[in-house]
């Protein structure tokens, strides 16, 4: 043999030994490869069937082996092919292989225990690290059987059969603070009680809304939905135009406008009238101010009446931040052009304020840095002022007006909220058939403003995954907490509607609900505390699904009847008996109403598992109602276990979301 040969051959070698040694774990060679999810670190539901999918080369034969089980399958046309496990127990680390013709895959450190899919918005989405008491938390982590597999946002307009990114974690302290808080704080309950492996399937977008989960084929069997459904546009660009037919109908009142760039330089003149423009806060991304996805230019206006003597004087106007190009325009004259960063603070002359009322308006090029956001004021509220001296008139309130540049060039961010269905496609279709234990679900917020439709969509969506998955899983949610304003039962809430609608949706089987209401917090939307919400989750699942006698609820209203002219009102699950949580013993947070349905706030006391509720001024009852606010605070019965009772009415008087629409 020749030498060289033969050390090129044996260095050939070597070099594939070191090339084999620095291969990671989850490995395909040729054209075999799994599902983005069957992969290493994977947990696999235990006590059901378990699907693995993957693809080949069209047509070969595929055998899958996986804890001493192999099956077979003949790869499709387009290369998918699938097998399906008889159901194992809690076990492992299990190697998962598939072998064909063409080449072979590999995942390791298979676990099989429970697994659940945990979705909705940024309540679910909100990650340990910013949750309470954090470093106290990952000190509690070291749990390598947790692992979460977190879905990257994707929005598309077809159903997409594989992910693009994504791995699974385990958990210990240097990388739970990325899991799903709510998630992670349930695993943990669950694995401390079951010493079964958990999986976490982390698939949650912020500020999303119900719709964009639901599947097309789910529309289609919805009255609500149906004609949504049969609309949707085959590319973005359909979809795009859509939108901005949308915003136009929500800020011209007509979708088909086209005004020009002479028509929209005249919102500067004096004397300009933009009464008509949509009202929203120019706190924040307009995308959240009814203006979704926009990113071009836009003009913001508003009124500021002035008193007499600053007319004379040099004032400060503030105006939040904005990396981005601005104009401000004091009664139709530029008052300031240009560009500046962080908290802007610009001087306007003399004599340009009248005494009075005034026009001020604002044209915004959208954001250079970050790119992302489009236009609106950042900072905090208290960043928009006009200021002369040590005197300040707050410019936060409502009363901002709301116009894009349509003739300018813009563009849609293709994110959440532009069309129904595309988080589904894009973030739910290609993990449909991952054998799950069930779904957490965290979303509602977004869907206030039509929570009587809710009562119908929420439902659709359970069924949807359900028959897309074909198994019935457990689906639990957490009700919406508390946030914004404690008015009463004559002003009207859409949260409280909302909340109605997912205690309605208990009728569901196989479902359960995390009351939250107590631990939220009525001045931000993300409460903090998720370790409760985690545990409250867990009460539920160790009640309904792993067998374990505990309670999982607080009190649930039954029935009323009226003795005396007082209204007496019956619960279940009162665990013990009824409690108020108050260092007084006051039950607090009710409401009662005559034949006029005018509500007022009203005195209450417990006896045993009933609540009696009056008011002097309601002599004969006929409605009552319970935590019927956006934030309610002051709402303080319990049961003996500990749980709260969810806000409720015993009327079914409309509401004031019932004629709103998802369109």
């Amino acid at each position: 043999m020749n030498n060289l040969n033969f050390l090129n051959r044996k260095s050939a070698r070597v070099a594939l030994f070191f090339c084999l040694l620095a291969i990671p774990a989850s490995v395909s060679y040729g054209q075999v490869k799994f599902a983005r999810l069957f992969s290493d670190g994977a947990v696999l539901q235990r006590q059901k069937p378990i699907k693995v999918w993957g693809w080949a080369k069209a047509g070969e034969s595929v055998a899958v082996s996986l804890a001493g089980q192999t099956s077979a399958a003949t790869a499709g046309a387009d290369g998918a092919f699938a097998v399906v496990f008889a159901p194992l127990e809690a076990g492992g680390p299990f190697e998962l292989k598939a072998t064909a013709p063409s080449g072979w895959a590999s995942a390791r450190n298979i676990l099989i225990g429970e697994v659940w899919l945990c979705s909705g918005q940024s309540n679910m989405e909100w990650r340990v690290r910013q949750s309470d008491n954090f470093a106290v938390e990952r000190k509690d982590a070291e749990f390598p059987q947790i692992r979460q597999f977190f879905v990257e946002h994707e929005v598309t307009i077809a159903p997409r059969r594989d992910l693009e990114k994504g791995e699974w974690t385990q958990s210990s302290a240097d990388t739970v603070g990325d899991f799903t808080a709510i998630g992670f704080f349930f695993a943990r309950e669950v694995y401390k009680k079951l010493k079964v492996p958990v999986g976490l399937v982390h698939s949650s977008w912020g500020g999303s809304q119900i719709e964009g989960w639901i599947s097309r084929e789910g529309m289609l069997g919805s009255d609500d939905l149906r004609a949504y459904a049969e609309s949707l546009p085959t590319d973005w660009s359909g979809a795009d135009a859509m939108l901005e037919r949308r915003i136009k109908k929500a800020t011209l009142g007509d979708e088909n406008a086209n005004p020009t760039l002479a028509d929209e330089r005249k919102y500067i003149a004096p004397g300009y009238d933009f009464s008509s423009w949509l009202t929203g806060g120019t706190y924040g991304q307009w995308d959240w101010q009814g203006i979704w996805a926009w990113r071009g230019n836009g003009y913001a206006a508003r009124f500021v009446d002035v008193p007499a003597e600053w007319s004379g004087r040099e004032t400060t106007l503030g105006f939040g931040e904005l990396f981005g190009k601005s104009e401000v325009y004091v009664n139709g004259k530029l008052a300031f052009s240009g560009i500046l960063r962080g908290k802007r603070e610009i001087v306007v002359p003399r004599g340009m304020w009248a005494a009075g009322r005034n026009s001020l308006v604002v044209r915004m090029e959208r954001a250079i840095e970050p790119e992302w956001y489009g236009i609106g004021f950042g900072g905090s509220r208290g960043d928009l002022f006009l200021a002369s001296g040590a005197e300040r008139i707050a410019l936060d309130e409502q009363g901002w007006k709301l116009m894009p540049a349509f003739s300018e060039p813009h563009s849609y961010t293709h994110s959440s909220n532009n069309l129904g269905t595309t988080i589904y496609n894009g973030m739910i279709a290609p993990i449909v058939g991952y054998a799950l234990r069930g779904t957490l679900w965290y979303q509602g917020e977004t869907n206030a403003g039509r929570s009587y439709q809710y009562r119908r969509t929420f439902p659709l969506l359970i069924r949807d995954w359900r028959a897309k998955w074909g198994d019935d899983f457990e689906f639990y949610f957490v009700q919406l907490s508390s946030f914004g304003g404690n008015q009463n039962s004559n002003a009207g809430s859409g949260w409280a509607e909302l909340r109605e609608a997912q205690s309605m949706t208990l009728s569901v089987p196989k479902t359960g609900m995390a009351v939250t209401t107590d631990i939220g917090n009525a001045n931000d939307v993300h409460p903090t505390n998720k370790q409760d919400v985690g545990r409250r989750l867990a009460a539920v699942a160790f009640s309904k699904v792993y067998g374990f006698d505990v309670p999982a609820s607080g009190p649930v209203y039954e029935k009323m009847r009226v003795e005396n002219g007082r209204a007496v009102l019956k619960f279940v699950s009162a665990y013990g008996g009824l409690v108020a949580k108050d260092r007084y013993g006051y039950v607090r947070g009710f409401e009662i109403a005559g034949a006029d349905r005018k509500f007022y706030y009203a005195r209450a006391e417990i006896r045993g598992d009933e609540t009696v509720v009056w008011s002097d001024e309601v002599k004969q009852p006929v409605a009552v109602r319970y935590a019927w606010t956006d934030a309610p605070t002051d709402a303080n019965l319990f049961n003996a276990a500990g749980f709260p009772a969810s806000g409720f009415r015993t009327d079914g008087w409309p509401g004031i979301t019932v004629n709103e629409k998802f369109r």
